[in-house]
């Protein structure tokens, strides 16, 4: 199994390919790959075993697929946790290297690291961590930019991106953090937020990006 593969069973899976199909536009957009690499990337995949497709429609995973996709996001987002925690990682740089531990974590090790850090249900993104059987903690979520001028909520939630995330970081972004739109600048202008009593602008497409309990106020 290359990493390759496994990025593919990886992205299926958060694409939602455990419970249903998912386009190869969909994988190729994700993954940024020409849409024929993935054509012929997921003929691999059908022949090993690991995914199911159907013609004109998509493709899910297998369950030997499913054990694979899960075992992957389970060891990157314990490995985000266990890089910001102790070793002191940015936002990105801990999905940077998260990305290459995933790869060479063995499921022995996933366990370990996964007592070691006193089971999170969260890595530092806010994206749940599966369990071992796959499941995980369920949350309802909108994008930031769905709030309306006034409106209030508390950030879960922020897309694994490098530029991205430097770029919230660097804005003061963080999870758990209360945030009050203030004002939203015309034709997906920049908005002003009000984030933890300090005023701040960011990007509508950043806001986009961004994740939070449309009803929750703290």
């Amino acid at each position: 199994m290359t990493p390759n593969k496994e990025d593919y069973l990886k992205e299926i899976y958060k694409l939602g390919g455990a419970e249903q199909l998912v386009s190869n536009k969909q994988i190729a957009e994700v993954l940024k790959i020409a849409p024929a690499s993935v054509t012929e990337m997921l003929a691999k995949l059908n022949r090993e075993g690991l995914t199911v497709y159907e013609p004109y429609k998509g493709s899910r995973l297998t369950q030997e697929g499913l054990r694979i996709a899960i075992s992957l996001l389970r060891g990157h987002r314990l490995w985000e946790v266990f890089l910001m925690r102790h070793l002191g990682y940015s936002w990105s740089e801990a999905h940077e290297d998260a990305e290459l531990l995933e790869h060479i974590t063995p499921p022995r090790l996933t366990g370990r690291l996964d007592k070691f850090l006193n089971y999170p249900a969260y890595c530092p993104h806010g994206s749940a961590i599966p369990h071992e059987d796959g499941q995980m903690e369920k949350t309802s979520l909108v994008p930031l930019v769905q709030l309306a001028q006034g409106e209030s909520s508390l950030i879960r939630r922020v897309s694994e991106e490098k530029e991205l995330l430097d770029y919230l970081q660097s804005s003061g972004i963080r999870i758990g953090g209360f945030v009050t739109v203030i004002d939203v600048g015309a034709y997906e202008g920049s908005l002003t937020l009000k984030l933890d009593g300090k005023q701040i602008q960011i990007s509508y497409k950043a806001a986009c990006q961004i994740y939070v309990d449309k009803t929750e106020q703290p």
